[in-house]
Formats: C-alpha cells, structure tokens, sequence
C-alpha cells in the first residue's frame, strides 16, 4: 500500500495529493489567491524548524550519508552504506540519512543493526513512500530548506555515496558552505572512486582551469574506495574540533 507523507501526517488510498508543498509554495501558475495563504505558510514552515531543533538537539556527534533511493539492495553501493555506517557507529556517531530507500536505507540499516542512532530526515515527494524501516528516529518535512538545514546543523560531516541531482545537490551546498565559511571543520568524503572521479577531473580541468573556483575548493573533497578512511577522515576531523573548539560568539550572533 503506498503511503504520502505531509510532514508528520501520513496519507493513503483517496487522501494522496499528487502536488508537494514546495511545489505549491515555488509554483507560479494558476490563481493569484495563494498570494493570500503565504503569511501563514510562513507559521508551518516555523513550525518545522522548531520540531527539526526540538528532536535532534540532544543527537550528539552525527554523520549525514547521501545517495541514491534507487540503489539495489544487491548493488555493491548498498553493502558500501552499511558498511560504512556500521564504522561510524562504532567511532561514536549518530548516522543521518534522508531516510529514503536505496543508499539511505542502507545507511540506516548499518547503524541500526550496529546499536547506534539511525535517522531519517524525509521529505514530502509524490513518488516516494515515507521513512525506510530502518529509520529509528525520523522526521518527515515539507519543506528542502528546512530539512536541508536540519543536515548541515546536526551533522559533523557528509559521506556521499554514488548518486543522482539529489545527492548531488547536498554535496555542492556543504561545498558553498564551507568555501563561504559558514560551517567550519566540515570534512566530505566521496565513496566511489570510479563514480566520482569523471566529476572531479571536470571541476580541476574546467571548473579550476578558468579560474572559478580554487584548489582549495578541490581540496574539500576526500575520495575513496576505502570505508575505514573515510570514517577516519571523520574521527580525525572531530579530534581537530575537540583541540580547537570555534570561538564562542555573543548570544545574539
């Protein structure tokens, strides 16, 4: 039975509604008498950060793992996600995933099995059902930003599994991010050294070549085949931030 869910209300049969709320809010056609429905909006999507604060404020040191919903189980990646999320686990983090199937799934299901905190971050799309059954503690939003925000504020680092426009889409934010430092001491590890590598000669040989980004934008990304390195990339970078903890800013920053 497929079920849709609308932040935390879960749908089914005749109460599907093919249409998200980010399509709703970002959508321009038809009527101008949504117009009128945006202050309120404004209310729900409060309301999702404070529930998003709320649930992981007392998560501890966490790491997001991105890929993709249409991983195989029986695909080397999916083996890949919870093998490296089993390593996390026993180097003392939660894992977060988007909660979805394939990778994420994956993810989840290597830190659950493992003993250690697995969580969802889902997102309310007409063509996925809810929260993998692996997910131990889940949160599903209605809106990315939202949601992409409870990823970057509740996680020490991304470890990014082969993957489509989604994954893609969380790997150059956490970029953005750190080159703009807004976060700091924010390690990303690209699992997959045959996947990746294509995208990474095209970022030093255009992207770099024509001097629009820099090196030290390339030097961000850590890519390997290897799952214990990349859980000791994450180990070191939580060492570093224990040695050199960020200057405390006033209460009103």
């Amino acid at each position: 039975m497929r079920d849709q869910f609308q932040g935390p209300v879960r749908l089914r049969r005749g109460q599907i509604n093919e249409e998200t709320h980010d399509q709703r809010l970002l959508d321009s056609r038809g009527p101008s008498d949504w117009v009128h429905t945006d202050p309120w909006r404004v209310m729900r999507i409060q309301a999702e950060f404070i529930e998003g604060f709320g649930a992981l404020a007392d998560l501890g040191a966490a790491i997001s793992v991105f890929g993709s919903a249409r991983t195989p189980a029986d695909h080397p990646d999916y083996a890949m996600g919870e093998r490296v999320a089993r390593g996390l686990v026993e180097a003392g983090f939660a894992v977060i995933t988007g909660g979805g199937p394939g990778a994420m799934e994956a993810a989840n299901k290597g830190a659950s099995e493992s003993g250690g905190v697995s969580v969802g971050l889902g997102i309310e799309l007409p063509f996925e059902a809810g929260l993998n059954s692996w997910v131990d503690k889940g949160l599903n939003f209605r809106y990315f930003f939202a949601r992409k925000t409870m990823f970057v504020k509740y996680s020490q680092g991304f470890v990014v599994l082969p993957g489509g426009v989604g994954t893609l889409d969380e790997l150059f934010e956490a970029m953005t991010l750190v080159q703009t430092g807004t976060v700091t001491s924010f390690p990303i590890v690209l699992l997959g050294v045959d996947y990746w590598s294509g995208m990474v000669d095209w970022l030093r040989d255009t992207v770099l070549s024509r001097g629009m980004i820099k090196q030290s934008d390339l030097d961000l990304l850590t890519i390997t085949d290897d799952v214990e390195e990349a859980v000791a990339v994450m180990v070191a970078s939580r060492e570093d931030r224990i040695a050199s903890p960020p200057r405390r800013r006033g209460q009103w920053d």
